[in-house]
């Protein structure tokens, strides 16, 4: 493949080495994942014991919402290697960390003791945090926020199968960005896809939207903590009362509800409802004033076939608002 720009060809360069893939996600990682991110090589600065003797290439942190940040585990894997003997075991002993509280909690006290002991990383974070703790910013990051962001150099046909069959741990935990570098003498360009602000929906995009596979509601309530369970509940109940006719469509990769046509999709995770309404951003960003709205890219919205954006639901108390969104686009699609 070649890149046509300003009267050059740049040219698709092949990555040989793991390593050297590796490096330049280092390198670049406020470039490929956002200004708002902070980035810890994990190799050189955490031992090899923090992860059941697996290391990362590096923790990310992601701050663009401060109010509910999240954090991955970073891996760069080249598309040649082969999935089911390198690229599998290695996430696998990712799902097993997250799992293993103590495992959770020694990792917390190394990224800490490795934050607190560099000035460029606590600077950093104080940046965002103010005078809030930062070992307290950390454990509750880790502990509520559980990605995998594998950073590839191509498409690599086993993800979509695997995702898709493992729903409870790849499906939900997994993101995948697909990074390719083209030259130009020494020019550089790199493509990512998708763009990090929308790695939340990189699976989605990997596969179909689950058509014909039975999926039900308690497959998506697996794993969150009762306080999600609730606000979906008191969600569905409070739509349910005001149109019976509403219908909850569970895929793969989301609940999806319908009145003539698909109006919101429900994902849900440990600690967060993330719902996507049929309405562009800047209406919603008037009517919910106590959540956080999100804009979503072009891609992402023609994706959901239509403008849209997303709301970021981790308490009750303001669900009137998010109700009130999702009932006035149910009334719009009854009368069309």
């Amino acid at each position: 493949m070649v890149l046509l720009q300003n009267g050059k060809q740049y040219k698709e360069y092949s990555y040989d080495l793991e390593d050297t893939l590796e490096k330049e996600v280092i390198a670049n990682s406020q470039l490929l994942f956002g200004n708002k991110t902070i980035f810890i090589e994990a190799k050189r600065k955490i031992d090899t014991k923090a992860i059941g003797a697996s290391i990362p290439d590096g923790f990310l942190f992601d701050l663009s919402d401060k109010d509910n940040p999240e954090f991955y585990l970073v891996e760069a894997e080249l598309a040649k290697h082969d999935f089911y003997r390198h690229i599998f075991p290695q996430i696998t002993k990712f799902f097993a960390f997250f799992k293993n509280r103590k495992s959770q909690s020694e990792l917390i006290e190394k990224i800490y003791s490795t934050v607190d002991s560099d000035a460029e990383l606590k600077k950093e974070f104080k940046k965002y945090l103010g005078e809030k703790e930062i070992f307290k910013f950390i454990k509750d990051t880790i502990e509520t926020s559980q990605n995998i962001l594998i950073v590839i150099d191509g498409k690599k046909d086993e993800l979509p199968e695997i995702i898709d069959t493992y729903t409870d741990t790849w499906g939900k935990m997994v993101k995948v960005m697909v990074l390719k570098k083209f030259t130009a003498g020494s020019e550089i360009i790199y493509t990512v896809e998708p763009e990090f602000s929308d790695i939340e929906y990189s699976t989605i995009d990997l596969g179909d939207k689950g058509e014909g596979l039975d999926i039900t509601v308690e497959f998506h309530l697996e794993g969150v903590k009762d306080i999600v369970k609730n606000i979906y509940n008191t969600l569905v109940q409070s739509l349910h009362q005001f149109d019976k006719s509403l219908i909850l469509n569970p895929k793969k990769y989301y609940i999806s509800i319908i009145k003539n046509k698909n109006i919101s999709f429900i994902t849900l995770r440990k600690t967060k409802l993330r719902i996507v309404v049929m309405m562009p951003y800047e209406e919603v960003k008037g009517k919910v004033k106590h959540y956080h709205v999100g804009q979503l890219s072009q891609s992402v919205q023609k994706f959901w076939n239509g403008p849209s954006c997303e709301i970021l639901i981790e308490s009750p108390d303001y669900l009137d608002e998010v109700i009130d969104v999702i009932k006035e686009i149910a009334e719009k699609n009854s009368n069309e």
